[in-house]
Parts: structure tokens; C-alpha cells; sequence
């Protein structure tokens, strides 16, 4: 009979550091941070059993980001937002078994480090035009999917929100609403798919004292760092993000 939880070691060694980046990321500081949780659990197991480990982590983080941003968010650009999250989900509750999750993260990864290379090759003026809501809502309902796939929503939203210039409060604010409700979806899914049991369920409590450590690290930076630096971490922790995604979908 197996023991009813993950004992293996070299598990632990990367999932608590993955734990910790994603409740910074849960903080908006370091958002970009987020996406490489799964890639780092994936190098101990599988990418579904990872993500399926993080789900509970993901509600509590999700919780405390509410609680502590629950007056910044933007309301009129959250309305936007989330249906177009949740169709997102529901497309990858139907394709989860078609697209393999290293693929999946590997186009996540191309597509993220296009972004960048854009913002980078052709940087942003104050009077450039704001992305339209047709952009938002297909990269918004990528940001669902991809959230589903592998918890790598981060990258696709980023690229419609970061060019809108909000205050990195609000942004932080919006993105922890946005992400508490599309998570709070999977649940059913997931359950459906097979991909939640007791043995994820009792390592996602093993590994829950460590969430709010990352949040609340994470949360003091970011009411205290300047906009400027603020999105300059988010921008670096997309450029990371991406790397490892691209290597893990095609190079490894």
C-alpha cells in the first residue's frame, strides 16, 4: 500500500521553492515568478500530478491576495476579464487529454518571449493606443486555458493588462481577483479528469504552511516598490518563465 502522501525528497527540495515563488507572484510582485511552480514540481512529477498538488495552494494563496487587495481591484476591467477566463478553462477541460502539457507550456513559453521582445525592440510610449477588447479577450481566454493546462495563466493576461498602465496595486488587486475565480473553476474539472486524490490532496497540505509565507513576503514588497521597478520584476520573471517554458516543451 503506498503511503498517503509524497515522501520523496528530491520532491520537496523543488516544490517548497515553487510554493514560495508562487505566493510571491500571488502578491502581483513578481507576477511573471507565477508560471514556474509547475515547471519545477514537473522535474520531481508529472505535470498534471503538479498541478493537481498546487490546486489547494492556489485557493488559499488566491484568499489571502482577496483579503489583502480586496478594495484595489478594477471593477469595469474584472467584469471584462473573467468570462473570458472561464471559457478558457472550460476549453481546457475539453482538450486536457487531446494537448500534451509540455507542448501546451512550450507555445506559452514562445509566445512570452515574443511579448517581451516586442516591449523590449519597441518600447512603449505614454500616448501609445491601449490594446482593444478583442485582444484582451482572446489573450484572456489563452490566459483560462493555459491556467487549466498547466497554472500557466500568468503570460498570456499580462500581455493585454501590463500595457494598460494600471498602478501596480490595482493590477495586483485585479489579477488576484481574476485568478481566485478562474481557479475556484478547475475544481469540478479537475475532479472529473481523475486528476485530484487523496495522495495530491495530503502533499498539498503538507506543502501549506509554506503559501502564506509567500504571499505575505510577497505583499509587503509590493505596496512598498516603486511602479517602475514593480513591472520590471514582472517583465523578468515572464523572461524566466518563458525560458523554461520553451525548454521544457521542446528542448528537453
Amino acid at each position: 500500500m503506498a503511503f498517503p502522501l509524497i515522501t520523496d525528497p528530491h520532491f520537496y527540495a523543488v516544490a517548497i521553492p515553487a510554493v514560495l515563488l508562487l505566493g510571491i507572484s500571488k502578491s502581483g510582485f513578481g507576477a511573471g515568478f507565477g508560471s514556474l511552480a509547475v515547471p519545477m514540481m514537473a522535474l520531481a512529477v508529472t505535470v498534471p500530478q503538479a498541478a493537481a498538488i498546487l490546486m489547494p495552494l492556489l485557493l488559499l494563496m488566491d484568499l489571502l491576495g482577496l483579503a489583502a487587495f480586496r478594495r484595489d481591484f478594477d471593477r469595469s476591467l474584472l467584469k471584462f476579464l473573467v468570462p473570458f477566463g472561464l471559457l478558457g478553462t472550460v476549453v481546457g477541460t475539453l482538450l486536457f487529454r487531446a494537448l500534451p502539457a509540455h507542448t501546451v507550456a512550450g507555445i506559452v513559453g514562445v509566445f512570452t518571449l515574443l511579448f517581451l521582445a516586442q516591449r523590449v525592440l519597441f518600447p512603449p510610449k505614454p500616448n501609445d493606443p491601449l490594446p482593444s477588447r478583442g485582444v484582451g479577450a482572446v489573450l484572456t481566454t489563452v490566459s483560462g486555458f493555459t491556467s487549466f493546462i498547466a497554472h500557466a495563466g500568468g503570460p498570456p493576461i499580462n500581455a493585454y493588462v501590463i500595457p494598460l498602465r494600471l498602478k501596480p496595486v490595482i493590477f495586483t488587486a485585479t489579477m488576484a481577483y481574476f485568478f481566485f475565480v478562474v481557479n475556484l473553476s478547475k475544481w469540478i474539472p479537475y475532479a472529473w479528469l481523475g486528476l485530484l486524490d487523496f495522495r495530491t490532496l495530503a502533499t498539498s497540505l503538507v506543502l501549506m504552511p509554506i503559501a502564506p509565507l509567500g504571499v505575505w513576503v510577497g505583499i509587503r514588497i509590493a505596496r512598498r516598490i516603486d511602479a517602475t521597478w514593480f513591472y520590471r520584476f514582472v517583465y523578468l520573471g515572464m523572461l524566466l518563465t518563458g525560458l523554461k517554458l520553451v525548454y521544457d516543451g521542446f528542448l528537453a
